[in-house]
């Protein structure tokens, strides 16, 4: 077995090691749904290892790696089941591809993904404010100073993506709402049809404008400055609306990039199990410990894998 640490309990199963290899020790048909952000091709850095697919040199090599991983997602899932990737349009620069503009990081993956049998299921655009990213990162692009001196470089700001695909076939295990959507941003509310059909027209908008952008595990685990913290942790609103338009209770949700285990803690904070693989030992760690504040005392049972 390719792992090199794990920790499993009868909720989730926590692999440290290359998800590409991992999840080959996963059964067919087995997982329900799979929701991870993977890494931007090399916009960060995560680790210094070599199996880090963030350290790819280039966009070629980045996607190489990659494809070997889509083939086994396939695989793994259940037919008729989905699969869904968060994202973003990927700043081109100067100093590393020549040019200032902007790279379709989303279309390549998708394209990816239908190349291996994958069907495209839906995409939502998830709003983020232009001057929190201009602030950020300083892209030429948003700057208001670029505005008064040729606004031709002026540019739009880049919001997330949620880009969900589907792999072929009847669901055996059909998702039903019989009560309706009666929640919404982890908020009870009573279930009746008007409540339902607001949630609804929220969560099928193909722009998410409310989902709260500092809602993410770093800020619910309160973590100090000196713990290792994930450079962009998925929101967990984001999650959570996946989790309950795609799921049910005690499904089993697979993210191969597991960082601090956003998609892991969300899932079974929402009764659903969960599988998670993390290359990074300190990412593997603190999401160890993230773990922890959604269940304790749970039997040691191996959803899938013989020790």
């Amino acid at each position: 077995m390719n792992v090199l640490n794990q920790v499993i309990t009868d909720m989730y199963s926590l692999y440290q090691g290359d998800c590409a290899e991992v999840i080959k020790e996963i059964p067919d048909n087995s997982i329900h749904y799979s929701i991870f952000s993977p890494p931007f091709r090399n916009l960060y850095t995560y680790s210094n290892s070599e199996r880090d697919m963030g350290n790819s040199k280039n966009d070629d090599e980045f996607d190489r790696h990659f494809s070997f991983l889509i083939p086994e997602l396939y695989r793994v899932l259940m037919p008729g089941r989905l699969l869904s990737f968060h994202c973003m349009d990927i700043p081109a620069m100067k100093e590393r591809d020549g040019y200032i503009g902007v790279k379709d990081f989303p279309g390549d993956l998708l394209r990816m993904f239908q190349s291996e049998g994958f069907i495209y299921h839906s995409r939502v655009t998830i709003w983020k404010d232009p001057l929190i990213e201009a602030t950020r990162t300083k892209a030429i692009g948003l700057m208001h100073k670029q505005l008064m001196k040729d606004s031709a470089m002026c540019r739009n700001g880049l919001p997330d993506y949620l880009i969900t695909v589907r792999k072929p076939g009847s669901n055996p295990e059909p998702i039903a709402h019989p009560d309706g959507l009666t929640s919404f941003a982890g908020e009870d509310e009573p279930a009746d049809g008007v409540y339902s059909h607001q949630v609804w027209r929220r969560y099928a908008s193909p722009v998410w404008m409310d989902i709260r952008q500092s809602n993410t595990l770093q800020k619910a685990s309160a973590r100090d400055n000196d713990d290792e913290r994930h450079i962009a942790p998925l929101q967990l609103d984001v999650i959570e609306r996946a989790l309950t338009l795609w799921t049910n209770p005690g499904d089993i949700a697979l993210t191969p990039y597991g960082g601090i285990m956003s998609e892991a803690y969300q899932a079974v904070k929402m009764d659903r199990r969960a599988v998670a693989i993390e290359l990074k030992e300190s990412y593997f760690n603190a999401g160890v410990n993230n773990m922890k504040m959604a269940i304790k005392d749970q039997p040691q049972t191996n959803l899938f894998m013989e020790e």
